[in-house]
C-alpha cells in the first residue's frame, strides 16, 4: 500500500507541473544564501526579480533557493531581516549556480533601527501577507535576551508562551499547550531529532541553551505534510552550523548558570564546528548549610555540532545534545533525568531544481529515581529511545511551486516505568516496540498575485511489534490477552492526513487565510498534573490505546499598517479530537507485577475553539507586541462527570501577553512585559468524612473549579558599553514578578487544626521577587 502511494503521488506531481516546463525555455538560477561574515546557511531568506517583483522564491531550512528565469539580463534582489538588503545582476543564457552572501546589520547602520524586529522576526516584513500558511511564527534567537524571563536565563521556550494560542502549563515551566492541546501534543525538534522532555529543574529552564540556536519556529496545528506524529504544535529548532571563517567565544555569567560557547572552522570556508555548554550550581550554595551540603541541585547540557562540505553541492552535519537533570537529598533519595540526540544529515544539491536532504537520526530520554530508608531501598526507571531515518526531497517546480515529498521511519522501544527494591517486589518490565512509517507530499502553490495554497497529503502507518503480552480493557476488566513473540507484527493503524491553507491578498496591506488539518499521535504521555514531571509515564498505541486525530478548521485575517512597521493578525480555530485519554475516577498507578497502566485509563473525544489576536509593532526605539487568546478545551469520556463535557485540564479562558523593549540610546535599552491568565482547571473536594481516624475528602465534577488567577509583570535593563573589534560586552540587569504576586503552584486541602471540623485551604506559591544579573560577553 505504502509503495503503491508513493509511486501515485510522485507520478501526479510530475504530470501536474511537468506542463509548466513546456510552456517557455526556462532556465535555473540556484545556489545557497549565506551569512557573509561566518559562512551560516540562512533560513527563509527572500530572493527576487527586480524586473518582475511577482517573481520571488524563499530558500529552505538549509539555506537552498531556486529561481527559473527565461533568458536575459535581471538583477536579483535578496532581502533578509537583520541584514542589509543584496542587489547581484545576473545574465541568464544557461543554468546557473550562485551562492549569495548576506551582511548583517550593525547597529551604526542607518536602517538597523527601520527593519530589525525584537523577537518575532527572520522572515519578510510582509509574508503575514503572502504566506499561505497559518499560525507560525519565526523566533529571532538573536534578540531572545533582551525579555526579562526567570533567573535571567534567555530561552525559546519561555518566549513562544507570550504567542497566542500558546499556554504556559504553570509558573516555571517549559510545558505548554497549543490551542487545547497537551503537552505530548506538541513536537518538540533540535536538528530533526524529537526532544521528549524539553525542560531543566522541574520545568524553571528548557533544553535548549539559546547560544547555539540558530532559529526557531512554532507551527499551531496547520503544519505541512513533512511534521507528522503529534496533535497539536510543531516546534522546529535548529543549531548553529558554526563560524566557518574565524573562531569566536561567547558566554554568559548569571547568579545560578553560566554558559559558554566555542566555535570556529575546523578547515577554513568548508568545515565548522561549534560546541556550546551550561551548567547550573545552585548546588554550590547548599553545601554552604550543614543541613543541605550533601545535597545536589543541578543540571548541565552540551550541544555539539561539525559539518563539512564535500563539495559545492554536498555536506555533511553531525550534531548532538546531551542534558541531564540532579536532584538528591544525601544518600536517601535521588533522582536524575535526560535527554541525548543526535543527527547525521547529508545535504545534497542534485540539480538546479532538486535538493535532497537525508537524515540518520537517535534520541533517548530516560529518568531513575532511588530511595532509601534504613535498609529498604527502592527504585524506578524507564525510557524511550527512536531510531530515525528521513529522506526529504524539495523540488522547485517552476516560480510558482515549491513540492516537498518524502518518507519517515521511526523505530521506537519505549521501557514503561519499571520498580526495584526491597520495599516493592523487583519486576523489570519488557521493553514495548514499535515502528512508526510515513510518506507525504506537499506543494507550496502561488497561483496567482493574490492566491498562495498550499497542501498536502501524509499517510502514516504505526506497528504494534512484538516482544511483550498486550492486554485489551473494556472500563478496567481484561476482555482478551495476547502475547506477540519477538520481531512479530501486531497491529498496524493506518491513517490519511490531509492539510490545506490558503491565503489570498485583499490588498497591498490586508489578506485573509483559512485551512484545514488532519493530525495523528501515536505515541502518548500519562500526567496527573498539568505541568507534567519529569516522571511522566510514555506509552504507544496498543489494542487498547487507538491513535489520537485531531480536525483542526481555522480563518484568519491580517492587517499592516505604516508600511508594514505595524501588524494586526486574528485567527479563529475549531479542533475536534478522537481517541483522547484520561485517568478513571480514583485510579490506581501502583508498583506491583499486575500493574498495567492501561487498565486505568478511559477514551473519549475532545474540542478546543478559540479567537487569537496579536497586534505588533516591529520598528523603531519601541517595538513590541500585545498578544490576546479567548478559548474553550473541553474533553468528553465515558465514565467521567457522567459522561457529560468537562473542562479539560489546560483549559484557561482568558490569556494575555504584554511585550515592549525601548532603545533609551545605543547603550542602554528596556524591556517588560505583563501576564494575565485564567488559572487551570482544577478538581477541588465538595465533602468530607471521617474513617479509622482518617479525614477521605470527596470530589465531584472533573475539573470544575479553577485555580486564581494568574498575572505578573517583569522588568529588565540592557547595558552594552562600546565594543573593540575582537571583544563585545554585554549587563543584563532584570526583575522577575515586580510587584510580588504570590501566584498560587498548588492548592491543598487540610482539616483546619483550629476547628477539626472545617477544611482549610493551603495555597504554595514559588516566586514573589527573583532578581537577576547577568554578564554576557563574546570575543
Amino acid at each position: 500500500m505504502q509503495k503503491l502511494f508513493f509511486k501515485t503521488a510522485v507520478t501526479a506531481a510530475v504530470v501536474c507541473f511537468s506542463s509548466m516546463a513546456l510552456a517557455q525555455q526556462k532556465y535555473s538560477v540556484s545556489g545557497t544564501v549565506k551569512d557573509h561574515k561566518n559562512g551560516e546557511l540562512l533560513i527563509g531568506v527572500t530572493v527576487k526579480v527586480s524586473e518582475d517583483p511577482s517573481v520571488s522564491v524563499v530558500a529552505n531550512e538549509y539555506g537552498f533557493y531556486s529561481l527559473s528565469l527565461p533568458e536575459g539580463s535581471y538583477t536579483l534582489i535578496v532581502s533578509y531581516p537583520g541584514y542589509r538588503d543584496f542587489e547581484l545582476p545576473v545574465k541568464v543564457e544557461q543554468n546557473t549556480k550562485l551562492d549569495l552572501p548576506l551582511d548583517q546589520e550593525e547597529k551604526g547602520d542607518e536602517r538597523v533601527g527601520k527593519i530589525d524586529e525584537v523577537v518575532i522576526s527572520g522572515i519578510k516584513k510582509d509574508k503575514n501577507l503572502t504566506s499561505a500558511q497559518m499560525g507560525t511564527e519565526t523566533l529571532s534567537i538573536k534578540n531572545i535576551e533582551k525579555l526579562p524571563v526567570l533567573f535571567g536565563e534567555k530561552d525559546v521556550m519561555k518566549t513562544i508562551q507570550l504567542l497566542p494560542g500558546i499556554k504556559s502549563n504553570g509558573e516555571g515551566s517549559s510545558g505548554f499547550s497549543v490551542r487545547g492541546g497537551a503537552t505530548d501534543q506538541n513536537l518538540i525538534l533540535l536538528d530533526e531529532a524529537p526532544v521528549y522532555n524539553a525542560s531543566h529543574l522541574l520545568g524553571f529552564f528548557s533544553t535548549f541553551n539559546s547560544d547555539a540556536l540558530k532559529d526557531a519556529s512554532i507551527i499551531k496545528g496547520n503544519s505541512p505534510a513533512q511534521y507528522g506524529g503529534r496533535l497539536s504544535s510543531v516546534m522546529d529548532v535548529k543549531m548553529k552550523d558554526g563560524n566557518n571563517k574565524d573562531y569566536n567565544v561567547n558566554g554568559g555569567i548569571g547568579l545560578i548558570s553560566s554558559r559558554l560557547s566555542v566555535e570556529g572552522p575546523i578547515q577554513k570556508e568548508k568545515s565548522s564546528f561549534i560546541v556550546s555548554g551550561r551548567r547550573t550550581y545552585a548546588d554550590l550554595f547548599l553545601k554552604t548549610s550543614d543541613d543541605y551540603k550533601d545535597s545536589k541541585l543541578y543540571f548541565y547540557d552540551l550541544n555539539l555540532k561539525a559539518n563539512y562540505q564535500i563539495n559545492e553541492n554536498n555536506r555533511l552535519y553531525l550534531s548532538g545534545y546531551f542534558g541531564r537533570d540532579v536532584l538528591g537529598l544525601g544518600d536517601t533519595f535521588s533522582t536524575d533525568w535526560g535527554n541525548t540526540t543526535a543527527t547525521l544529515r547529508w545535504n545534497s544539491i542534485i540539480n538546479s531544481k532538486l535538493f535532497s536532504n537525508t537524515s540518520l537520526i537517535y534520541s533517548n530520554y530516560n529518568y531513575k529515581i532511588s530511595l532509601k530508608s534504613n535498609d529498604n531501598t527502592f527504585g524506578l526507571n524507564s525510557q524511550i529511545e527512536d531510531w530515525n531515518l528521513k529522506q526529504d526531497f524539495t523540488w522547485f517546480a517552476g516560480n510558482k511551486h515549491s513540492v516537498r515529498f518524502g518518507l519517515q521511519s521511526i523505530h521506537h522501544t519505549i521501557t514503561p516505568s519499571s520498580a526495584s527494591g526491597t520495599s516493592v517486589s523487583s519486576f523489570p518490565r519488557n521493553p514495548r516496540k514499535s515502528w512508526e512509517n510515513a510518506m507525504y507530499i506537499n506543494d507550496d502553490f502561488k497561483v496567482s498575485d493574490k492566491l498562495t495554497v498550499n497542501y498536502g497529503l501524509r499517510l502514516s502507518a504505526f506497528s504494534i511489534l512484538g516482544g511483550d503480552t498486550y492486554n485489551t480493557y473494556d472500563n478496567g476488566v481484561i476482555t482478551e490477552s495476547r502475547f506477540l513473540e519477538k520481531d512479530k507484527f501486531g497491529k498496524t493503524y493506518f491513517n490519511l492526513e490531509p492539510r490545506i491553507t490558503a491565503n489570498y491578498r485583499i490588498n497591498e496591506v490586508s489578506s485573509i487565510k483559512a485551512g484545514y488539518s488532519r493530525n495523528t499521535q501515536n505515541l502518548h504521555l500519562l500526567s496527573n498534573s498539568s505541568s507534567g514531571n519529569p516522571t511522566d509515564q510514555w506509552i504507544g498505541s496498543s489494542y487498547s490505546v487507538k491513535p489520537e486525530i485531531a480536525d483542526q478548521i481555522s480563518a484568519g485575517y491580517s492587517r499592516n499598517f505604516n508600511h508594514n512597521n505595524y501588524e494586526l493578525n486574528a485567527e479563529i480555530y475549531y479542533k475536534s479530537m478522537l481517541n483522547q485519554i484520561d485517568f478513571k475516577n480514583g485510579a490506581q498507578i501502583t508498583f506491583d507485577t499486575a500493574a498495567d497502566v492501561e487498565s486505568e485509563l478511559l477514551y473519549g473525544k475532545g474540542r478546543a475553539y478559540g479567537l487569537e489576536l496579536i497586534a505588533k509593532k516591529k520598528s523603531g526605539r519601541l517595538t513590541g507586541w500585545i498578544s490576546y487568546t479567548l478559548s474553550k478545551t473541553e474533553r468528553k469520556i465515558n465514565g467521567i462527570n457522567d459522561n457529560e463535557w468537562y473542562n479539560a485540564r489546560m483549559d484557561k479562558t482568558h490569556d494575555l501577553s504584554v511585550v515592549a523593549t525601548y532603545e533609551l540610546n545605543k547603550k542602554w535599552s528596556l524591556s517588560g512585559l505583563f501576564l494575565y491568565s485564567t488559572g487551570n482547571a482544577v478538581t477541588f473536594p465538595t465533602a468530607k468524612y471521617e474513617l479509622n481516624g482518617q479525614t477521605i475528602f470527596q470530589y465531584s465534577s472533573r475539573n470544575a473549579d479553577r485555580m486564581p488567577a494568574y498575572h505578573r509583570m517583569d522588568l529588565s535593563a540592557t547595558y552594552e558599553p562600546e565594543s573593540t573589534k575582537r571583544f563585545k560586552g554585554s549587563w543584563s540587569f532584570g526583575i522577575y514578578n515586580l510587584y510580588g504576586r504570590e501566584n498560587a503552584y498548588t492548592i491543598t486541602f487540610e482539616d483546619n487544626p483550629n476547628n477539626p471540623g472545617t477544611t482549610r485551604a493551603m495555597q504554595t506559591s514559588l516566586f514573589r521577587w527573583v532578581p537577576n544579573i547577568t554578564y554576557n560577553f563574546k570575543f
